[in-house]
C-alpha cells in the first residue's frame, strides 16, 4: 500500500488538490462499492498479488533488519509489539514469502531459502572487494551478516533451510567468500566447517583455497588492526578442525571413521602451510617483514592453548609427530657427506629463532623418550633434511633438562646396533648426533674429543669385542676422511681408539691416511699448538697464530710456577719439529726496549716474527736491560739445553728481521661428486619398452629370449656389476622388515623393473591368459635374481607390501602377486632370507617371505592380503593348469593359501557353507584383468573353483583349527573389518560348526571340546610369548588384552571352559580327574630348560605368569574339582597342588603366593564345597590335605587373611548357615594368636600346628614393621620349642627375601629379627641346626618346610647362616654334636654358590644402605673361613664322627680348611701322636 501512495504522490504536483481530486475520482466508486467481509478479502488478495509481483527475496533478506533508509517498510504491515515480536514476525513474513515463491517455482522451500541466503552472503562478501586480497570482514559487512545469519537460524529452526543445498551453492562461489564469513557460519551453527569442506568434490582446489586464505589470515593477524582477536580466534578454530579431521580416528561418539579424503585434505592443508613456512625460512626472510610475521603466526598455532578444547591429547600428539616428521623430511637435498662438512653451521645459535621455537613447542607434548624414538624412526625409514635433523638435535640438547643422558643413551644404542649388525647408517648417525651435541658446548654435552676418547679409548668400547668390529670402525673412519674437517682428524690422531697390539696395523694405516689428508689441507699435526683446544669447534688456527698463544700461555705458567712448563718440555722431546720451527722462533723474537714492558711483551707476542725474517717495517731491536718473564723463561730453557746454541746466538745478536711471510691460504678442496650418468638407465628403459611390444604380440614369443638377453646386458651395465654378479647363489639375504633400506639408485632400478613387469603382465593378459603368454615372465624374474639385485628387490617388495600396501593399485597387486609366484618357481636357486624383527631371525625360503610381508591385523592389511592371495592363487592355477601339482606347491606358500581361506571365511559369510555349484566357464584370472577389479567377485570366483577345492585337500594346505587361531589372534579388534557382533558370530561358527566337529586328520577336534580348549590355550600362550619376544612388548598383561587381538579369543576360551564344566559327565565313567589346563601347563613347563641361571629362571617365570593369568581368567572351579552331591569325598585339588609345589612355590615371596591366586583357590574351594552334601566336611578334608600336600596355600592365606577373611565369610554364608569349617577356624585362631602376641596382654596358648602359628606370627611381625621382637619373644615362653624353631625358619626366609626382592622389608630389619629369634633359641638351649639339614625324608619337619620355601631360598641358606655369624654363641654351639658338620657344610655350599655366581643376586638387589652394613660375598666367605679355622681346633672328638663326605668335597673348595679338619680329626682320634715328647 505504501507503493500505491508513492505512485500517487508522483502523479500530482499539489498535495491538497491531489487529495481532493483522488477523492472526487473515487467518490462514485466508493458509493457503488459494497463494504463487508468479501470486500476486505478481495483487498487482501490484491495486495498479496501486488507484493508477489514486485517482491525481491534477495533484497528482502538483506534489508529486513538493515538501516531504516534502505529497508522496506515491513514494520508498517505488522503490529509493532516490541523488538522480539518484530523479529519473529519479520522472520515469519520472510518464511511465508519464501514458501509462496518456492511453490510458484516448484522447488522445496528449504532449497530456495538456502539459495537466497547464499546469494545474500556472496553479495555481502563482494561489497568491499578490493585489489589487496582479504579474509576479514569490515564492520559494515559484519553487521549485515549478523542479520542475515539471524534469519538463517530462524529458517533452520523452522526446517526451511537445507545445509546441503547451501553448501553446494557456496561451492560454486568459493573464491568470492571471505574466510571470516565461512568461520562465522561455523561459529553460529548454521553450517560447520566440516560440512563446507565435505561438500567440495575437488580436494585439490579446496586445499589450495584454504591454504591461500590461511596464509592471508596469518599475515592479517599480525598486522596492526582492531580485529586481531577475531583473526586469532579464526585461526585457532580452523587449526583445531584440521587437526581433529586429519589426526583423529573416531570423530564422534558413534565411532564413525573420518572419511579418508577428508583426512587427506586436512593433512594436505596443514602440510602446505608448514612447507610454505619452511620455504620462507630457507629463503632468508627479514625479521619484521610481513612474511616473517606470517611464519611466526603460523608457528604460534603449535602452542598448547590452541588445543585446550580438544579433550583427547592423541590428536594433537599425532599432529605434532607428523609435523616433526614433515620438518625432518622437508626437501632432503643434502647428502650425509654434506652434513659431515656443514653441520657446524647448524648449531642452535645459528638456527633461525622461529625454527628453534617451533622445535621447542613440538617437544612439549612429546616425552624425551618418544622424541628420540620418533627421530630414530624417521631417520631409519625416510630421506631426511640433514640441516633440520641436526638443528633439531641441537635444540633438543639445549632445551631438554636431561638431554645429555638422553643423547648419550641414543648414541650408545646406535653404536651398539652398528657394531652388532655392521649397519653403516647407524654409525654415521651416531657420529653426526654426537658431533652436533658437542657443538653446543661442554655445559650441554661433552666435547667431541672427550666423547671419542670415552667411547673408543678403553677396552669397554664397542670396537674391542672382535677384529670384525675394529675393521668396521677403521673402515668407517677411513671413509669419512675425504669429508672430515681437520679438527676431527686431529682428535682421531691424538686420541686414537684403543687397539690390541696384534691389530696395530689398522690404526697405523688410518693415522697415515688422516695425516695425508691434513697435509692436503695444509694442516700439520706436528705444528699443533702446545695448548691447542681440541674440543674447539672453530677452524684450525694458523700455526703462527697458535704459536703466539702458546708463548703467552707458557710465559704465564712460568710466572706462576717459576719452572719451565711441562707442555714445553714435552714438546721439546716428542714434538721437536713444532718446538724448533714455531715455538722457539716466536719466543725468541727481538723486542724494542721500552719502559712499558708489559705492553711491549704483549705486542711482541701478538706480532711475533720468526728469527731470520726481517721485514723492512721492523726496526732493529735490543734485549731488555732488566730480565722480564720472557727473558727469564728463555734463560731457563738455555740452561736446560732446550735452545740450540746457534739459534740462541742469533737471538743474542739481534739480527735484523725480514718481511713477514704471509701464510698461504688453505687450498680449497674439490668435492668429488659421483658421476651419475643417465645413459645406462635410459638404455634399460628402452629395452623394457621393446619387451612390452613383444609380449603382446604372439608372433614375437620366439624372440623373447633374445630380448631378455638384451635386458640382462643393459641391467648389468646399469648396476655396474662385475662378471661374478650374474649368479644368484651366495650368502643368505639379510632383510629388515621393520625398516627395509636400499640405496636411491637401487630403488630407481628396482622400481623401473617392477613397473615394467606389472605393465607387461597386464598388457599380455589383455591378449591371452597366463598359460598362453609364453615364458617371458619366468625369464624376467630370473633376470631379477642377481646376487646384487635380489636384496634390493626383496627390500623394495617389503616396502611396497608391508609399509605402502594400501596405496597400491589393482594392477600393482596383480603384478606383484605374479612376481611372487615366479620367485617361488625359482626357489631352489634362491638363497634363504634372514628376516629381522618382528619375526625370528631364521632363514626363510623366498615364497615364505610373503607370509610375513602380508599380515592380517587390520582391515587395510587384511584387504591387501586377500587381494594378493587371490591374485597369486588365481595366476598360479591358470599358469600351471596343465602341469603337475608339485609345481603349485613350490610356487605358492602354504601360508598364503591358508590366509586366503581364513579371509574368505571371515569376510564372506556365503563361503561358510559348501559351494553348491561351479561355473565351469568362469576363469579365476578373468576378473583380475578388468580395468576395475571387483575383488569380492574375484575371490568368490576362485573359491568356487573345483581345482582349488582339490588343492585344499592336500596335506599342509588346508586351514586347520590351530592355523585359524594363530591368524585370528593377530587381528586387532579396534581396526577390524567386522563389528564386535559379527566377529563373535564368526568365532562361534568357526569353533562350534566348522573346526570342532571336523576330524583331527583335517585339522579339527573330533567333536571333543576339551581338545579344542587345549589347542586354544596352547596357541594363545605361544602367541603371547612370540609377541613379547619379537614385538618387544613390555606389557605383562598378555592374556587379558595385553597382546593385540587376543581378547575375543580368550572370551571364547572362557565360554568353552564353562561349557565343559556345566556339561554332562561321560557315560559309564567316573568324573574326570583334574582339568585339561594343568596338562597343557605341565607339558609346556617340562619342555623348558631347568637351571638356576637368570635366563632360565626368567623364561620359566614368564611361562608361569602366563599360566597364572589364564587360571585367573577362568572360573575358580578350575583349580578345585567339584565333588558330586552323592559323594562325601573332598574336591580333588591334586593337579593344582602339584603346580604350586613344583612351579609356583619357586616364585613365591617370603613363604606365600600372591593374593590373586590365593583368593582364587579359596573361591573355588567354597564353590566346590557348596555342591557337596556336607560343605563343612568337604572344606575340612581339603584343608587338612593342604597341611601335608600343599602347606604353602595355608601360609598364603595367613599372609592375606585381613583381605581374605571378609570374602570367605560372605561366600560361606551363601552356601551354609553353619559356622566356618573347623580348618578355616584354625586359620582364624592362628591369626588371632599372632595378633595377641603383639598386644600388651598375655598371649593365649598357641593352637596347632606349630608351623602354622609361626607363619601367622611372622607375617604379623612383618606387617607391623617391627625392628625388635624381644618383647614378643618373651610372650612365647611356655608355648613350646617347635614354635620358636619354625619362627626362626620363617625369619630366615624373610632375611633372604629382603635381599632378593627390592619391595621387601629392609635387610637390616630382617637381620635383627633373625638375630633376636636366634638369641632366644640359644638362651633356651633349643636346637635349631636341623633347619640347615632339611631333607624330604624327614616327614615331620623337612617335608613341610621344604614345601614352604622356594628352592632358590633353600640353596641360599648358607648365606643366611653366615650372615648370623656374629650372633652365634660359640660355647653353646660347641656342645652341639652336629654344629661342626653344619658349619662346614654351609661353608662349602657358600663357596659353591659364589663360584656359580649365585651370590651376586643377593647383593645386587639389596638396598645400598644395608649392603654397606653386611659387606659383600667375598667378605662373607672370608669371615666364614676365618671362623672355621678358629673353630675347628676347639671342636670335641664327637664332632668328627661324620666328616668323611665333607672332607672329600672340601679338597676342591678349600684345601686349607680340609687340612685343618684332617689335622684336628687325627689329633682327637690318636692323641698320643700329638703329645710333646718327654726328654727329661
Amino acid at each position: 500500500m505504501s507503493a500505491f501512495r508513492a505512485r500517487d504522490a508522483a502523479s500530482d504536483p499539489g498535495h491538497g488538490s491531489r487529495r481532493r481530486a483522488w477523492a472526487e475520482l473515487l467518490a462514485g466508486r466508493v458509493k457503488r462499492q459494497k463494504s463487508g467481509p468479501e470486500g476486505e478479502q478481495k483487498v487482501r488478495e490484491s495486495a498479496v498479488r501486488l507484493l508477489r509481483s514486485h517482491l525481491n527475496l534477495g533484497d528482502l533478506v538483506l534489508e529486513v533488519e538493515g538501516p531504516p533508509h534502505k529497508q522496506l517498510c515491513l514494520s508498517r504491515l505488522i503490529d509493532d509489539d516490541g523488538p522480539v515480536a518484530h523479529t519473529d514476525l519479520s522472520s515469519s513474513l520472510i518464511g511465508s514469502a519464501l514458501r509462496d515463491q518456492a511453490a510458484q517455482l516448484g522447488v522445496p522451500a528449504a532449497v530456495l531459502s538456502s539459495q537466497v541466503v547464499a546469494s545474500g552472503l556472496v553479495r555481502v562478501c563482494e561489497a568491499d572487494a578490493g585489489p589487496p586480497p582479504k579474509v576479514l570482514l569490515t564492520p559494515d559487512q559484519r553487521k549485515k551478516l549478523s542479520s542475515l545469519f539471524e534469519i538463517a537460524q530462524k529458517l533452520l529452526a523452522q526446517s526451511m533451510f537445507s545445509r546441503l543445498s547451501f553448501c553446494q551453492e557456496l561451492r560454486k562461489v568459493q573464491n568470492s567468500l571471505l574466510l571470516e564469513a565461512v568461520w562465522r557460519l561455523h561459529v553460529q551453527n548454521i553450517v560447520s566447517l566440516q560440512e563446507l569442506l565435505e561438500s567440495h568434490a575437488d580436494s585439490q582446489a579446496m586445499v589450495a583455497w584454504l591454504s591461500r586464505d590461511l596464509r592471508l589470515l596469518c599475515e592479517q593477524t599480525e598486522a596492526p588492526c582492531q580485529h586481531a582477536d577475531v583473526a586469532r580466534a579464526m585461526l585457532a578454530d580452523f587449526v583445531q578442525m584440521l587437526v581433529l579431521r586429519g589426526f583423529q580416528k573416531n570423530v564422534d561418539g558413534r565411532g564413525t571413521v573420518e572419511p579418508e579424503w577428508m583426512s587427506q585434505v586436512a593433512v594436505a592443508v596443514l602440510d602446505r602451510m608448514l612447507a610454505s613456512a619452511l620455504e620462507a625460512l630457507a629463503a632468508g626472510i627479514q625479521e619484521g617483514s610481513i612474511a616473517h610475521k606470517a611464519v611466526s603466526c603460523w608457528f604460534g598455532v603449535f602452542s598448547g592453548h590452541v588445543y585446550r578444547s580438544i579433550i583427547s591429547t592423541e590428536s594433537p600428539k599425532r599432529f605434532f609427530c607428523h609435523t616433526l616428521t614433515q620438518i625432518l623430511t622437508h626437501k632432503p637435498v643434502l647428502k650425509v657427506s654434506d652434513a659431515v662438512q656443514m653441520q657446524r653451521e647448524w648449531s642452535f645459535a645459528r638456527t633461525p629463532p622461529l625454527l628453534s621455537g617451533l622445535y621447542r613447542r613440538l617437544f612439549v607434548i612429546l616425552s624425551p623418550e618418544e622424541l628420540v624414538g620418533h627421530l630414530q624412526e624417521v631417520l631409519e625409514t625416510q630421506e631426511v633434511n640433514w640441516q633440520h635433523v641436526l638443528s633439531c638435535v641441537s635444540t633438543l640438547v639445549i632445551c631438554l633438562p636431561d638431554a645429555q643422558q638422553l643423547v648419550n643413551g641414543w648414541v650408545s644404542r646406535l653404536l651398539a646396533h652398528a657394531f652388532e649388525s655392521g649397519d653403516l647408517d647407524s654409525m654415521v648417525l651416531a657420529f653426526l648426533v654426537a658431533r652436533q651435541a658437542a657443538l653446543e658446548g661442554p655445559a650441554a654435552f661433552p666435547s667431541y674429543a672427550a666423547w671419542f676418547q670415552a667411547t673408543f679409548g678403553s677396552t669397554r668400547g664397542f670396537h674391542s669385542c672382535s677384529k670384525k668390529a675394529l675393521v668396521f670402525l677403521f673402515k668407517f673412519l677411513s671413509d669419512l676422511v675425504p669429508f672430515e674437517g681437520p679438527r676431527y682428524l686431529q682428535v682421531h690422531i691424538l686420541h686414537p681408539p684403543l687397539v690390541p697390539s696384534k691389530y696395530r696395523a689398522l690404526l697405523t694405516d688410518y693415522v697415515a691416511l688422516a695425516r695425508t689428508r691434513l697435509a692436503d689441507l695444509k694442516v700439520s699435526i706436528e705444528n699443533m699448538g702446545l695448548y691447542e683446544d681440541l674440543s674447539s669447534t672453530g677452524d684450525v688456527t694458523e700455526p703462527h697464530c697458535q704459536t703466539s698463544q702458546d708463548v703467552e700461555k707458557a710465559i704465564t705458567v712460568f710466572e706462576h710456577t717459576g719452572k719451565i712448563p711441562a707442555a714445553v718440555l714435552e714438546a721439546s722431546i716428542f714434538r721437536r719439529s713444532y718446538y724448533l720451527s714455531h715455538f722457539l722462533p716466536a719466543l725468541l723474537t727481538p723486542r724494542e726496549v721500552s719502559t712499558r714492558r708489559r705492553e711491549r711483551e704483549a705486542g711482541s707476542a701478538e706480532s711475533g716474527v720468526p728469527v731470520g725474517v726481517s721485514p723492512k717495517s721492523c726496526l732493529p731491536s735490543q734485549l731488555p736491560r732488566v730480565p722480564d718473564s720472557r727473558a727469564a723463561l728463555i734463560e731457563s730453557l738455555r740452561r736446560a739445553d732446550k735452545i740450540p746454541p746457534s739459534l740462541y746466538s742469533t737471538y743474542r745478536q739481534a739480527c735484523s728481521t725480514v718481511g713477514e711471510k704471509k701464510p698461504e691460504d688453505v687450498a680449497s678442496r674439490r668435492e668429488l661428486e659421483p658421476s651419475c650418468t643417465e645413459e645406462p638407465l635410459g638404455l634399460l628403459t628402452t629395452a623394457l619398452q621393446e619387451l612390452r611390444a613383444s609380449v603382446t604380440d604372439p608372433t614375437q614369443h620366439d624372440a623373447l629370449l633374445a630380448q631378455m638377453a638384451v635386458i640382462s646386458e643393459r641391467l648389468h651395465s646399469a648396476l655396474g656389476l662385475g662378471e661374478d654378479d650374474s649368479d644368484i647363489e651366495g650368502a643368505p639375504v639379510q632383510l629388515s622388515v621393520r625398516a627395509p633400506k636400499l640405496q636411491p639408485w637401487e630403488q630407481r632400478v628396482v622400481d623401473l623393473l617392477l613397473t615394467s613387469f606389472c605393465q607387461n603382465l597386464m598388457a599380455a593378459s589383455s591378449v591371452a591368459p597366463p598359460d598362453r603368454q609364453g615364458p617371458w615372465a619366468a625369464h624376467f624374474v630370473r633376470t631379477l635374481c642377481r646376487r646384487r639385485l635380489l636384496p634390493a628387490l626383496l627390500s623394495r617388495l617389503c616396502q611396497l607390501l608391508r609399509h605402502q600396501g594400501p596405496s597400491l593399485s589393482a594392477s600393482h597387486v596383480v603384478g606383484l602377486a605374479a612376481l611372487a609366484v615366479h620367485l617361488g618357481e625359482s626357489r631352489s636357486a634362491l638363497p634363504e632370507v634372514h628376516v629381522g624383527p618382528p619375526t625370528p631371525a631364521r632363514g626363510l625360503p623366498v615364497p615364505e617371505l610373503f607370509d610375513i610381508l602380508l599380515p592380517c591385523r587390520t582391515q587395510e592389511s587384511s584387504a591387501l592380503c586377500l587381494k594378493f592371495c587371490t591374485a597369486a592363487i588365481s595366476y598360479s592355477l591358470c599358469k600351471f593348469s596343465s602341469q603337475s601339482r608339485d609345481i603349485l606347491y613350490s610356487c605358492l606358500s602354504p601360508g598364503l593359501i591358508k590366509k586366503f581361506q581364513f579371509l574368505v571365511f571371515r569376510w564372506f559369510s556365503e563361503t561358510r557353507d559348501p559351494p553348491s555349484w561351479e561355473d565351469p566357464a568362469s576363469s579365476p584370472w578373468r576378473p583380475l584383468c578388468l580395468p576395475s577389479v571387483d575383488w569380492q567377485r574375484a575371490a568368490l570366483c576362485l573359491w568356487k573353483q573345483r581345482t582349488l577345492r582339490e588343492l585344499l585337500k592336500q596335506e599342509g594346505l588346508h586351514l586347520t583349527y590351530r592355523d585359524w587361531l594363530q591368524l585370528e589372534l593377530e587381528i586387532q579388534p579396534e581396526v577390524d573389518s567386522l563389528s564386535d557382533t559379527e566377529r563373535q558370530a564368526f568365532h562361534q561358527w568357526a569353533i562350534h560348526q566348522h573346526f570342532l566337529p571336523a576330524p583331527s586328520a583335517t585339522g579339527g577336534c573330533d567333536g571333543d571340546l576339551a581338545v579344542a580348549c587345549t589347542t586354544l590355550v596352547d596357541v594363545l600362550m605361544d602367541f603371547c610369548q612370540s609377541s613379547r619376544s619379537y614385538d618387544h612388548s613390555e606389557n605383562s598383561d598378555l592374556v587379558l588384552g595385553g597382546c593385540t587381538g587376543n581378547r575375543d579369543i580368550f572370551s571364547r576360551l572362557q565360554e568353552m571352559a564353562a561349557d565343559l564344566e556345566q556339561g554332562p559327565a561321560p557315560l559309564g565313567h567316573a568324573a574326570p580327574r583334574g582339568h585339561f589346563l594343568f596338562g597343557v601347563f605341565c607339558r609346556r613347563l617340562q619342555a623348558l630348560a631347568r637351571g638356576w641361571d637368570v635366563a632360565s629362571r626368567l623364561q620359566r617365570q614368564q611361562e608361569l605368569l602366563m599360566c597364572k593369568r589364564i587360571l585367573l581368567g577362568l572360573p575358580p572351579s578350575v583349580l578345585v574339582g567339584s565333588p558330586r552331591l552323592e559323594q562325601l569325598a573332598a574336591p580333588d585339588c591334586s593337579d593344582f597342588f602339584h603346580l604350586v609345589n613344583s612351579e609356583l612355590r619357586n616364585f613365591s615371596h617370603d613363604g606365600a603366593l600372591t593374593h590373586d591366586i590365593t583368593a582364587h583357590f579359596f573361591r573355588g574351594l567354597l564353590n566346590a564345597c557348596s555342591r557337596s552334601r556336607d560343605p563343612s566336611l568337604a572344606a575340612d578334608l581339603t584343608l587338612t590335605a593342604c597341611q601335608t600336600q600343599c602347606p604353602l596355600l595355608l601360609t598364603s592365606a595367613l599372609l592375606w587373611w585381613p583381605h581374605l577373611e571378609p570374602e570367605l565369610h560372605r561366600r560361606w554364608r551363601r552356601c551354609s548357615q553353619s559356622p566356618l569349617p573347623a580348618e578355616l577356624q584354625r586359620l582364624q585362631e592362628a591369626q588371632h594368636f599372632a595378633g595377641s602376641v603383639l598386644s600388651p596382654l598375655a598371649a593365649p596358648p598357641a593352637p596347632g600346628p606349630a608351623w602354622l602359628c609361626a607363619a601367622a606370627l611372622h607375617f604379623v611381625i612383618r606387617r607391623a614393621g617391627k625392628e625388635s621382637v624381644r618383647r614378643e619373644l618373651g610372650q612365647l615362653d611356655g608355648q613350646g620349642e617347635e614354635l620358636l624353631v619354625f619362627l626362626f625358619f620363617f625369619s630366615l626366609m624373610g632375611l633372604l627375601s629382603s635381599h632378593l626382592t627390592p619391595q621387601a622389608i629392609g635387610s637390616l630389619k630382617a637381620l635383627n629379627v633373625c638375630a633376636e629369634v636366634l638369641g632366644c633359641l640359644q638362651r633356651k638351649r633349643i636346637s635349631w641346626l636341623l633347619l640347615f639339614q632339611l631333607t624330604e625324608t624327614d616327614a615331620s619337619l623337612g617335608r613341610t618346610l621344604l614345601r614352604l620355601a622356594p628352592d632358590h631360598h633353600i640353596r641360599l641358606l648358607p648365606v643366611a647362616f653366615y650372615s648370623l655369624l656374629s650372633y652365634f654363641d660359640e660355647d653353646a654351639l660347641l656342645q652341639e654334636d652336629a654344629f661342626l658338620h653344619v658349619a662346614v657344610n654351609m661353608y662349602l655350599k657358600l663357596v659353591g654358590l659364589f663360584v656359580a655366581g649365585e651370590t651376586g643376586a643377593v647383593w645386587t638387589l639389596a638396598h645400598s644402605g644395608d649392603l654397606q652394613a653386611q659387606g659383600d660375598p667375598v667378605s662373607l666367605i672370608t669371615n666364614a673361613r676365618l671362623f672355621l679355622l678358629q673353630l675347628i681346633p676347639r671342636c670335641p672328638k664327637r664332632s668328627f664322627s661324620d666328616m668323611a663326605e665333607l672332607l672329600g668335597v672340601s679338597a676342591d673348595c678349600d684345601p686349607e680348611v680340609r687340612a685343618a679338619l684332617l689335622s684336628r680329626r687325627q689329633a682327637v682320634l690318636d692323641p698320643d701322636l700329638y703329645q710333646e715328647p718327654r726328654l727329661f
